[in-house]
């Protein structure tokens, strides 16, 4: 009999080819050889997930410029039955480009996603001042305008390789204000069981403030701090009922299999209302956290093991 092979595991990414989502897809080792789905935005790619159509799907979560995303922070919040499983970081470098024959003195609309525009902004602004923005779904779409008559657009922003992709002129290279900027990018999937530690681990969870008062948010920073874990980001986010009420977007350093991360996220869910454990996973940049003893996981097991003792009469 013939050996049956097992279905490709389809993993969703915001398209089309050639954006910096696919670039950090193609770091996913176990999404090598399978099939890739591009698709038009973010909720498509979590719903892709939820229904169970993808695999996984890779979202854009934080821009060390910009900030966070805030659509892919909201959609996770609310969004139930996902997780993150693992998060990659993608050099965020921008090229100008435009049909052939084109030059940059015939210049004057420029399609860019918003995001990637105004990373741009002020190289446009020395080099064509009297340019117009025509935004666009993503930075590979923006070249993909130019050759749609009815867009009216002369040069695109776009990922360093375009040319790959679609017939372009290359105008100018390296035109982004900050030369260092990152991209994090996470591996969302449906809910799993949580990964062994590997010493240079995330946590991320959002929570929920209990009430609207002085010290609230000093509570529930103090389930960290107490505990040795430090926080690697820490976002505000409107709920959306009412004014005045907001959310926050946390990421740990640690594992939720790590003692004091799991006194932490115990110590966070006796205070808040409502807390959505996002996931524990791998570092990319692999920075191991940085404990005292006190912190470590054998003082809490030890300080654990003194108190039975004192419940059962073992020890005083």
């Amino acid at each position: 009999m013939p050996e049956s092979t097992s279905p490709l595991r389809r993993y969703s990414y915001l398209g089309p080819a050639g954006t910096f989502t696919e670039a950090a897809l193609r770091q996913v080792e176990e999404a090598r050889g399978q099939e890739w789905a591009p698709v038009a935005n973010l909720g498509e790619a979590l719903n892709d997930v939820v229904s169970g159509r993808s695999h996984a799907a890779m979202i854009a979560i934080e821009n060390s410029i910009d900030g966070g995303v805030t659509v892919a922070q909201d959609a996770l919040a609310t969004t139930p039955g996902l997780q993150i499983v693992g998060e990659y970081l993608v050099p965020v470098k921008f090229v100008l480009v435009a049909r052939p024959g084109t030059s940059i003195e015939e210049v004057e609309v420029v399609a860019g996603h918003p995001v990637a525009y105004g990373q741009c902004r002020s190289w446009l602004d020395a080099n064509r001042p009297s340019h117009t923005h025509m935004p666009a779904t993503s930075n590979v779409q923006a070249a993909a305008d130019l050759f749609d008559p009815a867009k009216g657009v002369d040069a695109a922003i776009a990922p360093p390789g375009i040319e790959e992709y679609y017939d372009v002129d290359l105008l100018a290279e390296g035109i982004a204000d900050n030369p260092d900027a990152v991209t994090r990018f996470v591996l969302v999937s449906r809910t799993v069981p949580v990964g062994e530690p590997t010493g240079a681990d995330k946590t991320s969870l959002i929570v929920e403030l209990p009430n609207d008062r002085a010290g609230s948010l000093l509570e529930l920073l103090e389930q960290f701090a107490t505990r040795g874990v430090n926080l690697t980001l820490l976002a505000s986010r409107p709920i959306g009922d009412r004014m005045g009420r907001y959310r926050f977007v946390i990421d740990a350093e640690g594992h939720v299999k790590d003692e004091r991360v799991a006194d932490a996220l115990l110590g966070v869910k006796r205070f808040s209302p409502r807390v959505v454990f996002l996931g524990s996973y791998p570092r990319a940049d692999k920075v191991s956290a940085t404990t005292r003893d006190e912190h470590d996981n054998e003082a809490f097991r030890e300080a654990r093991g003194w108190l039975q003792g004192i419940i059962s009469g073992e020890r005083s």
